[in-house]
């Protein structure tokens, strides 16, 4: 069953029960109104009947009505008692030839026996099987051993009760169908929107991620429902798409490392292979031997990078100790000096600096950096070394917090843009033969964007053909180290 014949049904029930209560209620004070009033006329009716019980007329003198009829409703019934239930006298006022039925009066009679004048007024079945109902006084006179009896017909309140019975069935018939109609209507109208969301779920589930439901909005509950599932599907969306860039970084990396690992395997089989017939000439086994044992190496070094790119990504928290990053900076720059004397360098750090993190991979950090701007600049370009601490400008509602700002930058070629945003990916170099004229398998970057932000630090890169290019490191200095220079 949908939710929408269940709403209707539930609230088709609701007004049934509602129009059930009105009804009966109004039944049962009208019912309640009438039998007063013919109580009412009962009474006023006594003297009249209890007349006509001892002298044998049924009008009083001056109470004929216009056709010389006694005022008294037809069918109007009195008897004469005793107390101890002898009937006396009887009458019914007929007004004509016609048989009227009497009440079946119980016995004994309600009260017959009470106290002086005692009235009491009941409802009574007609006698024979006749189907009509009297409404009935007994009032007792004990002091002359008479009791006497009026009932009058309800002939009339019951047909008024009845047609009020069925105008009533009427009516509630044509309300609830009326309100069945406008609440199809209205719940239809009102549930479209669910519909609208549920074909868009369909849609979704099917593949389209693009797809947004409506209406999104804070004013109604369906508005509600409806911004919370966009949020999701935002966050879906992204987190799909997260998962393709992860995927397809994933698949460029294995690409990448097995072709970067093919390569000196590929030389050490093959010197391998020529171990048989090289091992008579002395000259080329040692030749052999050498190129098998570089390669070798080379292929432990990248390794080694790969297993510590495993190990960055792992998101551990490594220990973190003091560490005097001037210090690693200016050791990193005299070995740059030593490597490559016919460079020139300039450096400026600070006496000391300090920053939370690990010795051996800060230093890698730099010496990574001065090696890729010596592999990828002309020989004799200078490469610009610089240290400071700063202020990073606080966001809003934050403090401000101290950092530690590198910057090695060089007067090389520079990097075209599309370049530049892909220089701290793994393997990753702008040499499209993926020569190694220029350098490694292309993991230093990838490996200092590591180490910086497992540090919780970031690394930047300002470039443009022609225009050299500048590494940033920022990392966050330890605690309890002031900055003392502009925020950045």
């Amino acid at each position: 069953m949908t939710l929408r014949t269940r709403l209707l049904l539930a609230l088709l029930g609701l007004m049934a029960a509602g129009l059930l209560v009105a009804g009966l209620v109004t039944y049962s004070s009208l019912r309640a109104f009438l039998l007063e009033r013919v109580d009412a006329q009962l009474r006023d009716a006594r003297s009249q009947v209890a007349y006509a019980l001892t002298n044998g007329s049924q009008a009083l003198p001056g109470q004929l009505g216009a056709a010389g009829q006694a005022s008294l409703p037809p069918g109007t019934y009195g008897e004469l008692r005793t107390t101890d239930g002898q009937v006396l006298n009887r009458v019914t006022f007929a007004y004509g030839n016609e048989q009227q039925p009497v009440p079946e009066l119980p016995s004994p009679l309600p009260d017959a026996a009470g106290g002086d004048e005692a009235i009491t007024e009941f409802t009574a079945r007609a006698g024979d099987g006749d189907t009509a109902r009297f409404r009935v006084l007994v009032q007792a006179f004990p002091d002359v051993n008479r009791v006497l009896i009026v009932a009058e017909p309800l002939t009339e309140t019951y047909q008024t009760l009845g047609r009020l019975l069925g105008l009533e069935l009427v009516v509630f018939g044509l309300v609830l169908a009326g309100l069945g109609v406008a609440a199809w209507f209205i719940i239809k109208r009102d549930l479209r929107p669910l519909e609208d969301m549920a074909g868009a779920a369909g849609r979704i589930a099917a593949g389209d991620l693009t797809q947004r439901v409506e209406p999104a909005e804070q004013r109604t509950e369906v508005g509600r429902l409806g911004l919370s599932l966009n949020v999701m599907l935002d966050q879906i969306e992204t987190a799909f798409a997260e998962r393709t860039r992860s995927e397809e970084k994933l698949r460029r990396f294995l690409a990448d490392a097995s072709h970067e690992l093919r390569t000196p395997l590929t030389s050490i089989r093959g010197y391998a292979e020529m171990f048989p017939r090289t091992k008579d000439d002395p000259e080329d086994l040692a030749t052999s031997m050498r190129r098998i044992e570089e390669e070798s190496r080379r292929m432990g070094v990248m390794v080694d990078e790969l297993l510590l790119l495993a190990r960055l990504g792992e998101e551990r928290t490594p220990e973190r100790a003091p560490v005097d990053l001037a210090r690693v900076v200016s050791d990193a720059v005299a070995d740059a000096r030593a490597a490559d004397p016919h460079r020139p360098f300039s450096l400026d750090v600070p006496a000391t600096l300090v920053v939370t993190g690990d010795d051996l991979q800060l230093r890698q950090v730099v010496a990574n950096l001065l090696g890729n701007a010596r592999t990828h600049t002309p020989p004799g370009t200078p490469v610009r070394v610089s240290l400071r601490a700063a202020e990073r400008a606080a966001a809003a509602g934050r403090t401000a917090r101290p950092r530690a700002v590198l910057i090695v930058a060089d007067g090389g070629p520079g990097m075209e843009p599309d370049v530049a945003a892909r220089v701290f990916e793994p393997f990753f170099r702008a040499d499209k033969s993926r020569s190694r004229q220029l350098g490694g398998a292309g993991l230093g970057l990838a490996i200092v964007a590591a180490i910086v932000e497992s540090h919780g630090g970031a690394v930047g890169l300002e470039t443009a053909p022609g225009a050299g290019a500048a590494f940033t490191v920022t990392l966050p200095l330890a605690s309890g180290v002031a900055a003392a220079a502009a925020p950045v």
